[in-house]
């Protein structure tokens, strides 16, 4: 990580223009969930020191209280009181995201649990009816201390999973993204959005080897032909992530005996479409960006 030796450098309009652009819809969200200018410049305060004093160091020595307010144009004093109360590294996971990443992981990966075109397969509700190959069963297989109607019930309230004609529980979604539930959304919004900006960041950086960080736009498309291109964007999308989710499933089981230190990995999908005006001289991007390994996008 290169160390910001000149912090009253002025950044350059291209990245100033880039930040203002990934902070708009941020900023619509602070403001509709009542976040305040000074509530987000203390947690901006926080966040610097924060970053300044684990990843911005001079060998394996923690940075002075004054190495830190130079990096970070943070007050000295408050840099002091905001270390003394720096504790923002633990990820805070709601229990039904944490467990339910678990189950919908293995409802998905697992082929006893698909049906011949590799959909997940509605699920009787009781071991009763269905045997290991129930919902019931699927909950005792990931966690055999919870009940399977505590999971159900909070399920069908999120919007994951829905009963069919038979009664049978059927997953919603192919993967585990609640449809309601403003905390659990939430943790995914940090999720994923953080691990997208890393990579991002990562890239323009400079950093090696590169991040996957890649995606397609136009911007003179009809409504019907976006329309279009979202079905295709969520079909071709979720294959794709259907199949990572498996070869991950089998990497996870055939590394358990492996030594090495453990890494976590991240692969997503997103499609945005909203209205535009192509102004005099501003050409469509009819080539779009393509989807090459490397560069940032």
């Amino acid at each position: 990580m290169p160390s910001p030796d000149a912090p009253t450098a002025t950044p350059s309009p291209a990245f100033v223009l880039a930040l203002r652009r990934v902070l708009r819809p941020l900023v619509r969200l602070m403001l509709a969930r009542g976040v305040t200018l000074p509530y987000l410049t203390e947690l901006l305060k926080a966040l610097m020191v924060e970053v300044a004093d684990k990843e911005f160091r001079i060998g394996a020595k923690a940075p002075t209280d004054s190495r830190v307010s130079l990096v970070t144009g943070v007050h000295r004093k408050d840099v002091s009181r905001l270390r003394q109360a720096m504790d923002s590294s633990a990820e805070i996971v709601p229990s039904v995201v944490s467990l339910g990443a678990q189950l919908v992981a293995v409802w998905l990966g697992s082929p006893r649990y698909l049906d011949e075109e590799g959909r997940p397969k509605p699920l009787p509700r009781f071991v009763s009816e269905g045997g290991e190959l129930s919902f019931e069963g699927l909950v005792a297989s990931v966690n055999s201390d919870i009940r399977s109607r505590v999971v159900l019930d909070e399920w069908r309230r999120l919007g994951v999973v829905h009963f069919d004609d038979e009664r049978r529980v059927c997953l919603n979604a192919a993967a585990f993204v609640p449809a309601a539930g403003f905390d659990e959304k939430a943790f995914y919004l940090g999720h994923n959005l953080h691990d997208h900006a890393a990579a991002a960041a990562h890239n323009l950086l400079g950093g090696q080897p590169a991040f996957l960080e890649r995606s397609v736009h136009y911007d003179a498309l009809s409504p019907g032909s976006i329309q279009l291109l979202a079905r295709q964007s969520e079909e071709f999308g979720m294959k794709a992530l259907l199949a990572l989710n498996k070869s991950a499933a089998v990497a996870e089981q055939k590394d358990t005996d492996d030594t090495t230190p453990r890494q976590r990995m991240t692969f997503g999908i997103y499609f945005y479409a909203e209205p535009t005006e192509l102004g005099a001289g501003a050409p469509s991007n009819a080539a779009g960006t393509p989807p090459n390994k490397g560069e940032p996008a």
